[in-house]
């Protein structure tokens, strides 16, 4: 079915990542006939100006990550305090990679004609229950990369790196001034809710949230609750970076050498930090160049309990045998043991001996991976995902 074309606009020069998954997006959106206007957030004022010239009204769509262009920047701010989306009239999708709860304020002074895009399903529930006010146009996953390189696909025996993982560590430490801060009974309170979550990693967070709070408040109201969780998201981020640091530690102290790319990983406190061997900080293609050199890409959900992270998928995509934990979500797209590897994070005692029996049968490592990348070519990518916008574009446009 065609499409009829649309301007859209998208960032670039913001937060890599986020700029990143925008070019991949502009680049297939120009394929399919549209005409594609690049922000660039390294000169505004030049690019305001363009933009001017670009827009075209009931024609245009912004698409953009985490609330990127409308979350108050002054450059989209006129003297008479109009904000620029509104002005003229621009359709604004924004695609929210982190859980709601984090964009409170920013979801109660969003653009008139605003549309949110959900990368877990359960957010997409979190979105339709707390504010039904929103357009919420449906769940789409982060899609994946194929690194450009004259030497893919590297075989299985030529890899040199035997495990990898890409991101960024933070010791959960670190957010311990957030959950003392405000005396006693609140800091037993938040240690509860993070005991829960680390002895029962198969709820949501906002489960759980939800589950202590009106245990601690009586008569606790929606838009309190509401409030509470977004006050709490400190405890998202500790037990993320938590479990990232149980699943390193886990396989660098059974013997197992895991090269890392991200910040902080010389923080992390394990037994055998001769097998943790740290690369630094890399870019998002970095990072793909890497998984292209990896036999198995280690992933840590950051607890989207029905969806996927683009780690997987780019994972999938430049060869490596990706190794998971689970989501409602990845369970349903694939098959453990047929195109990738699932560990669960309550049984990590376990994931040495999933790592051990995969090195043990390479034949079998080759024939996961070679599947993985097919699915993931087939259904995973920025093309699939720009496809998939094409429907939300033309009827909200």
């Amino acid at each position: 079915m065609g499409y009829p074309m649309k301007k859209i606009i998208l960032f670039k020069n913001g937060v890599e990542t986020l700029s990143y998954f925008s070019l991949q997006l502009a680049r297939n959106f120009l394929k399919n006939g549209h005409d594609v206007f690049i922000f660039d957030l390294l000169d505004e004022e030049n690019s305001l100006h363009k933009l001017i010239s670009f827009c075209e009204k009931n024609n245009t769509i912004l698409i953009t990550f985490n609330f990127t262009g409308i979350s108050g920047e002054d450059i989209f701010i006129d003297n008479d305090n109009h904000l620029f989306w509104n002005s003229f009239e621009i359709q604004c999708i924004n695609i929210v990679v982190d859980h709601p709860f984090y964009y409170h304020e920013l979801l109660t002074h969003r653009p008139l004609r605003y549309h949110q895009i959900s990368i877990d399903r359960f957010h997409e529930t979190y979105m339709q229950r707390f504010y039904p006010e929103i357009s919420s146009v449906g769940f789409l996953p982060l899609g994946g990369t194929k690194v450009k390189s004259p030497t893919f696909p590297i075989p299985y025996e030529d890899r040199t790196i035997p495990i990898l993982f890409t991101g960024n560590y933070t010791p959960p430490s670190t957010f311990e001034k957030h959950i003392t801060r405000l005396g006693d009974d609140y800091t037993i309170f938040y240690r509860s809710v993070i005991d829960t979550l680390i002895k029962e990693p198969h709820h949501s967070m906002e489960e759980v949230f939800e589950t202590a709070l009106k245990q601690e408040i009586a008569n606790l109201s929606e838009d309190g609750l509401k409030q509470c969780m977004a006050n709490m998201i400190f405890i998202d981020l500790y037990v993320r970076f938590y479990f990232r640091g149980e699943v390193v530690k886990t396989l660098v102290d059974n013997g197992f050498p895991v090269h890392v790319f991200g910040g902080g990983w010389d923080y992390l406190d394990c037994k055998h930090p001769e097998n943790l061997i740290y690369g630094g900080s890399l870019d998002s293609n970095g990072c793909l160049e890497k998984m292209l050199e990896a036999k198995i890409s280690l992933n840590v959900m950051p607890w989207f309990k029905d969806g996927a992270h683009d780690r997987i998928f780019n994972s999938m995509l430049n060869g490596s045998l990706c190794l998971t934990d689970g989501s409602i979500y990845l369970e349903q797209e694939f098959t453990d043991q047929t195109d990738i590897c699932f560990y669960s994070l309550s049984e990590l005692d376990k994931l040495p001996g999933i790592v051990n029996h995969l090195i043990k049968n390479p034949a079998s490592m080759k024939s996961i991976t070679e599947a993985g990348y097919k699915k993931s070519k087939e259904c995973h990518t920025w093309k699939q995902r720009a496809e998939a916008l094409e429907p939300i574009i033309s009827h909200i446009s």
